[in-house]
């Protein structure tokens, strides 16, 4: 599939940067796509995790649990 995009000032410099160990621009925005869309799942992810980390239902429940645990104990 070919694409075409018009770029500004600051994305040219970056795709220079990108792209001034010989890689191609295609392979450079190629690259930066696929880094892009990992990191908005890697902050999806976060925010799902940090969600349920703090949710007081799930907290209350774990506490449930580890009193019950901890009348078992052996000592």
């Amino acid at each position: 599939m070919t694409l075409n995009v018009r770029i500004d000032p600051a994305t040219e410099g970056a795709l220079a940067t990108l792209t001034a160990d010989g890689t191609t621009r295609s392979d450079a925005v190629r690259r930066a796509v696929v880094a892009a869309a990992a990191e908005l799942d890697r902050r999806r992810l976060q925010a799902e995790a940090e969600s349920l980390r703090d949710d007081p239902e799930d907290l209350a429940e774990v506490r449930r649990v580890q009193a019950e645990m901890e009348s078992l104990r052996a000592w």
